[in-house]
């Protein structure tokens, strides 16, 4: 009787070549478990590394020109709003608000005076108008009397002489009076022409010299410090960049490709290349770009010509960042990023349709300049003006 079972020897050599497919087919249904469960991660997701930290470079210039002589910060210095920067020689300023003073001083008083020669004239208009009316009387009078024969026509002769005196008196009276009027009429001593000119002159010289110290028009590091000490600056000439890093966000360049489900207010998370793994960022996109890079460049490509090559563009999408998490791990512009956004939710808008109700960025920096220099006006007047001196006169 024969047997079919195989010898040991024989099977060894079967189960030997089987062995490699096993694997290999093991291996092959790994990979697919695990694009698969790639792709179902990936899924309501785009992501990209081409992103980078941006924010507000502010730059930091002089209003008036000078010459520097104090710089109080350097680069990589920390600075509040409203502290001093740079100070510029003000020697020539202080004297232009010093002559600004004194011809406002000069300009009041030229206008009070003006005031005391209208009333002046005033009264002398109605002691005129009573000098008229006595010689008219007395002509009046001595016209009754030549009747009888009591008064001399040479005496008539000589009070109609007097009454035409009078009257020429009044009229050049009455013509002074119109001058001086004519400077003063419907003003009074704070909104007298001279007066208004003087103290717009020295509002504008008070300002001038306030400006020759230069304060930081925000908080944050100071970079860029380009001048030096002793060096003659012009206004708007750039001196330092202040850089507010608690007002940061990221760009992402998103492929057109990738935009389809982008949409306002999803929920980003981020990456930095100078912090580890660990560390994670979140964020909301806040905006959409109008248009992709290129499209901004300075020298636009130009794909009307023969040499067509299509490039897949990209546009930047904003995304703000949440403010104690940057806190934590400062940012600093131009670093690397890597977003992820949750796509999932595709019910807010592609591009923002509504105009913002508050100032995006703001400085307070110059809002008492003009009411220091209106308060430096007021006591010039006080100073000037009829309160302060001995004659009290009703304006």
């Amino acid at each position: 009787m024969t047997s079919n079972t195989l010898p040991s020897s024989e099977t060894a050599p079967r189960t030997a070549r089987y062995l490699p497919r096993f694997f290999l087919i093991l291996a092959i249904a790994f990979i697919l478990v695990a694009l698969g469960g790639w792709y179902l991660v990936r899924l309501g997701t785009e992501t990209t590394d081409d992103a980078y930290v941006d924010g507000n470079i502010v730059q930091v210039t002089s209003q008036v020109s000078g010459t520097v002589t104090v710089i109080s910060v350097d680069n990589t210095d920390h600075v509040d709003a409203n502290s001093p920067l740079v100070t510029l020689n003000a020697v020539d300023a202080e004297i232009q608000y010093e002559r600004a003073k004194s011809n406002l001083a000069r300009a009041v008083r030229l206008a009070r005076t003006q005031y005391y020669q209208v009333q002046q004239l005033e009264a002398e208009v109605n002691q005129r108008q009573n000098d008229v009316r006595k010689a008219q009387d007395d002509v009046r009078r001595r016209n009754q009397l030549a009747s009888s024969g009591a008064v001399s026509r040479e005496e008539i002769s000589h009070a109609e002489e007097a009454l035409k005196n009078a009257v020429a008196s009044l009229d050049g009276t009455r013509h002074a009076l119109a001058v001086r009027l004519a400077m003063v009429d419907n003003t009074t001593l704070r909104t007298h022409p001279d007066v208004l000119v003087a103290a717009s002159n020295l509002r504008d010289a008070y300002i001038s010299m306030h400006r020759t110290q230069i304060y930081s028009p925000t908080s944050g590091l100071v970079t860029k410090r380009n001048v030096q000490v002793g060096q003659r600056i012009s206004p708007g000439v750039a001196l330092m960049s202040v850089v507010p890093v608690d007002q940061v966000w990221v760009n992402a360049n998103f492929k057109e490709s990738q935009l389809q489900n982008l949409r306002i207010g999803q929920p980003v998370h981020l990456s930095a290349d100078a912090y580890s793994r660990n560390v994670d960022f979140h964020g909301t996109i806040v905006g959409l770009d109008a248009g992709t890079g290129s499209a901004f460049s300075l020298m636009p490509a130009q794909n009307a010509t023969g040499n067509w090559i299509k490039v897949t563009q990209r546009v930047p999408v904003r995304i703000a960042l949440r403010p104690d998490e940057v806190a934590r791990n400062p940012l600093r512009l131009g670093l690397s990023m890597r977003v992820s956004v949750d796509t999932t939710d595709t019910s807010g808008p592609v591009l923002n349709t509504q105009t913002p109700k508050q100032a995006a960025y703001s400085t307070d920096i110059f809002d008492n300049e003009l009411r220091d220099a209106n308060g430096i006006v007021e006591a010039v007047i006080i100073a000037n003006s009829d309160s302060a001196g001995s004659t009290h006169v009703k304006l």
